[in-house]
């Protein structure tokens, strides 16, 4: 797992540390805070030590060579430079940093003119092999065949973190007697409520089978398909609860019906409970309080908020981290769900709500 992220004169941030949770880390902010900035860089440095895994005689050069890469395909700058990515207006050099477990850390380094990234620090980098898995806002079932093959000869304007995901969707299924009881729990629980299951062909050919019927897939609802995202990384053990990297979800709530939500936050407390870590960030208050109400303490339940938010006089981002919901200062969510209670009471009872 990763346990702490700093990043200086990077993008949005011109100095932001957050440490996060073990188990379940949500993420909020106003737009243009960089919360996906945010969790593009801790899954950047998270690959690291699967490099060493596939090639343990790694070298420091082959390594920055590596995450050099990585970062330019996940970030996308403009230019496709390094420079592009450093804070506008500053003249020292942008770092990114990580600690994780197994006291493995990692710190690397660019400036402008930077044609890759210059390693800052690192002790036991090769020893962290978890791998993370970022599932990104738009589902990919819909476009997953052919898509790696057009993504590498064409240069396709999607980040990496997409055919990342389409990769991991496409391996095969573990062995049932490996699959985690709660993963196994958590598909069965996924198929139920969308009234079949995805079945993945090889190649990103994918269909929707129910009991009677099988359909192409993209005829099935957007939030049906991202729940079939994550019903299929659990099959295929690129979630593995106490075993893979951290998993990272931006706006997993997009284009999900709020009835599934509560569904959601089930599965991912459960996995947490058994030793996944999850990051995610979220602009849904549906999705806030199912967290703050299905959470139990009992269960050794925990569930970390962090809140970006700009400062008014430097206009930098700041971060503020709670364990209690309720603890969080006001933020752009809460109060517009506030205001709309406010003015459905204003509107029902006139003068007498105000």
């Amino acid at each position: 797992m990763i346990t702490e992220l700093e990043l200086t004169n990077f993008t949005a941030f011109k100095n932001l540390a957050i440490d996060f949770s073990p188990k379940i880390n949500v993420i909020i902010g106003e737009n243009s805070t960089g919360k996906t900035l945010l969790l593009k860089a801790a899954y950047t440095l998270c690959s690291g030590g699967p490099i060493f895994k596939k090639k343990p005689d790694t070298d420091q050069d082959e390594l920055l060579k590596a995450l050099t890469t990585n970062l330019l395909r996940v970030f996308l700058p403009l230019d496709e430079t390094l420079g592009k990515m450093r804070r506008h207006g500053v003249t020292e050099n942008a770092q990114l940093q990580a600690q994780f477990s197994h006291d493995s850390q990692v710190a690397v380094s660019f400036h402008t003119n930077s044609k890759g990234l210059a390693l800052q620090q690192m002790a036991n980098y090769e020893n962290y092999q978890d791998e993370a898995v970022f599932i990104p806002t738009k589902e990919v079932l819909s476009f997953m065949k052919g898509f790696s093959s057009l993504y590498e000869k064409y240069g396709l304007s999607f980040d990496q973190t997409y055919q990342d995901i389409c990769l991991l969707l496409d391996l095969p299924n573990v062995r049932p007697e490996i699959l985690h009881e709660k993963s196994a729990w958590a598909i069965e629980e996924i198929e139920s409520i969308c009234g079949g299951r995805f079945v993945f062909h090889g190649g990103g050919r994918v269909t929707f089978k129910t009991k009677d019927n099988e359909y192409s897939a993209n005829a099935m609802a957007e939030g049906f398909r991202k729940m079939g995202m994550l019903a299929r990384l659990l099959e295929t053990g690129a979630i593995q609860p106490g075993s893979t990297g951290p998993l990272f979800w931006d706006e997993p709530e997009s284009n999900i019906n709020p009835k599934l939500m509560r569904l959601l936050v089930e599965i991912l407390l459960e996995l947490s409970r058994n030793g996944q870590q999850i990051i995610l960030a979220t602009h849904e208050y549906v999705l806030l309080k199912w967290f703050d109400l299905l959470m139990d303490e009992k269960l050794g339940d925990e569930v970390r908020f962090h809140r970006l938010y700009k400062d008014p006089e430097s206009d930098e981002v700041k971060i503020e981290s709670v364990e209690d919901y309720q603890a969080i200062s006001s933020n752009s969510i809460a109060d517009t769900f506030n205001e709309l209670t406010k003015e459905q009471v204003s509107k029902k009872m006139g003068s007498l709500g105000k």
